[in-house]
């Protein structure tokens, strides 16, 4: 396997141990911290001085892969997950390889590819959640699995592709692609890949996703968000992500909106009336969990986003409002217990995970009061903001993307919708500053039309109905967006990128603002204008999340530079960190 260092500042080389002084500053957890805000402290980087930013160091993981990891820097040594969940030890100074983990998954059936979006780290052990749907310790000296175990039982069942248009390159295959979380001793991560669906290749230009197929069916799974014992690997507790019927069942109300007003065009009396000829349609419910959730250890909660429900697109098999799918949830760290829950959109048909990770945050009210809230950055182009303790919705931003024939059924025509199954905003972190009162969000406008399409009957299988979202034939971009939360979500100011963006944010205290393209620049903003200060060519895709750390008093930017199949964007195998002149 190939694997390479390019040092670019050889004094770096010489003289230096790993180790913190005191004024160095790691990036500890794929948040940053618990509260996922993204938001560093990185004294000497400034609006001024980013301008001087330069390559340090570069590794070449040697696998060419989409790269969607956020580092860790721990003690003056980078943790990094590679695609296929093999895991890097590095010197955060010179990029030189100290470990290497090799992951041998048990089996090559994978929902969405091999990209994993990040390791944990905790008392001397670093745990990377895997595409085959294993946790595994390592010991964080020397790379050696301490446990591993079987979260999930990777192979589902597959609904066969005969007669679809186009060629299938993802489906059913329960992973986890998030990064883990621990609290307390306990390693916390969700698994994904249970919201059965087809994925198939892009035949448009490059940057775009390919569709995305639906078919009725006993297929796919019931997601959760589960505890393992951060020691022994013992599992703790688990919640799955679809509302039982001892719980009071996943049918919820039969909403005809969305919580906060918007019409769903449902039929929910032909719904109802169908109901009792599912009653099993849960055990098959989905509910993928795609990034790691925010902590508030002053109410022991945990908030995390659970994606759509299964079957994708096509509904008629799953009255009711699927419940907890495309949520946002709260559930106590220690019991799993649920506390509230916040339906997004209900009976989903346009693949609107919640997928972004929330944010914990302060907002003051208009009549002065300070709410303890958390925000999520959704699919739908909102940037929602709720009361932390109650799950009310406090209010939602102007939408960061435009919107257009939301919650539109699907057509023989095709049926334009905008957002599309990609969003708004994907799985990427955004990044919040409480100080500024502002959250920094990357999305996408990529309209879709959502089709019902049959496959041509044969002598032995009858033509069958089938749903279809794909990317609409016409220009798509991206949106880098400043949310005002001192205005209950007015924009403060955007910048319109030439590609979809997917990767994620960094903010800094300094007020900078760092995020990809997946043509390969990463640049620097302005968190006030949101002025483009500094880009850099990195060569491949930045389809992941900056980070920055401080050591020996220096400041520091990494990203992980290996693009994205599904968007198109070109991949690579590269770890790059930059820094200011010496």
């Amino acid at each position: 396997m190939l694997k390479h260092v390019l040092p670019l500042s050889f004094a770096l080389l010489a003289g230096l141990s790993f180790g913190a002084t005191p004024a160095d500053r790691d990036w500890p957890t794929f948040g940053l911290d618990h509260s996922n805000t993204r938001l560093a402290d990185v004294p000497g980087l400034t609006p001024k001085t980013v301008r001087k930013l330069v390559p340090k160091w570069i590794y070449q993981s040697g696998i060419a892969q989409t790269f969607q990891a956020t580092p860790l820097v721990v003690g003056g040594k980078m943790y990094v997950s590679l695609p296929g969940s093999h895991v890097v030890a590095l010197d955060a100074r010179t990029g030189a390889e100290l470990w290497r983990y090799e992951h041998r998954r048990k089996t090559d059936r994978l929902c969405c590819g091999p990209a994993n979006r990040g390791v944990a780290f905790d008392d001397g052990r670093v745990f990377v959640a895997t595409v085959d749907a294993r946790l595994v310790a390592l010991d964080a000296a020397t790379g050696k699995p301490l446990w591993d175990i079987q979260i999930a039982q990777p192979d589902t069942a597959m609904e066969s592709s005969a007669g679809i248009e186009g060629k299938v390159s993802g489906g059913s295959g329960v992973g986890a692609a998030a990064a883990p979380l621990v609290v307390d001793g306990k390693v916390i991560i969700g698994i994904n890949g249970v919201g059965y669906g087809l994925h198939l290749e892009a035949a448009g230009p490059k940057g775009q996703l390919g569709a995305v197929v639906g078919m009725a069916g006993k297929y796919g799974g019931v997601g959760f968000l589960a505890t393992f014992d951060t020691k022994t690997g013992e599992r703790v507790w688990q919640f799955d992500t679809v509302r039982k019927p001892a719980d009071g069942g996943w049918e919820g109300n039969f909403a005809a909106t969305t919580a906060d007003g918007v019409p769903l065009h449902r039929d929910v009396d032909a719904e109802r009336a169908s109901a009792p000829q599912y009653p099993a349609a849960w055990e098959y419910g989905g509910g993928s969990v795609w990034n790691a959730p925010a902590y508030d250890a002053k109410t022991g909660l945990l908030y995390f986003g659970v994606g759509n429900p299964s079957p994708q697109m096509i509904d008629a098999e799953r009255p009711g409002d699927n419940l907890y799918t495309v949520s946002l949830v709260a559930i106590n760290a220690k019991t799993g217990r649920h506390a509230w829950h916040y339906q997004q959109v209900p009976h989903d048909r346009w693949g609107y995970d919640v997928a972004s990770p929330p944010i914990l945050f302060d907002q003051r009210m208009p009549d002065g009061r300070v709410v303890p809230a958390v925000g999520q950055a959704s699919k739908l182009g909102w940037f929602f903001v709720h009361d932390r303790a109650s799950g009310a919705l406090l209010y939602k931003s102007d939408a960061f993307v435009p919107q257009d024939n939301m919650f539109a059924n699907a057509s023989k025509e095709g049926t334009r919708i905008a957002p599309g199954v990609g969003g708004g905003s994907n799985w990427s972190p955004a990044a919040l500053d409480a100080q500024r009162g502002l959250a920094f969000v990357a999305a996408m406008h990529m309209p879709m039309r959502y089709w019902i399409k049959e496959t041509p009957a044969t002598a032995d299988r009858p033509a069958r109905r089938y749903d279809s979202m794909e990317p609409s034939a016409e220009p798509n971009w991206g949106t880098l967006t400043a949310i005002d939360l001192k205005q209950r979500g007015r924009i403060r100011w955007q910048v319109k990128t030439d590609q979809p963006l997917i990767g994620g944010v960094l903010a800094t205290k300094s007020g900078l603002v760092f995020s990809g393209e997946g043509n390969g620049f990463l640049s620097a903003f302005d968190s006030r204008s949101g002025k483009r200060l500094w880009r850099f060519q990195a060569g491949a895709g930045v389809n992941a999340p900056p980070i920055a750390f401080v050591l020996d008093g220096r400041p520091y930017i990494a990203v992980a530079a290996g693009g994205s199949a599904i968007w198109g964007f070109r991949q690579g195998d590269a770890v790059m960190v930059f820094g200011l002149p010496e």
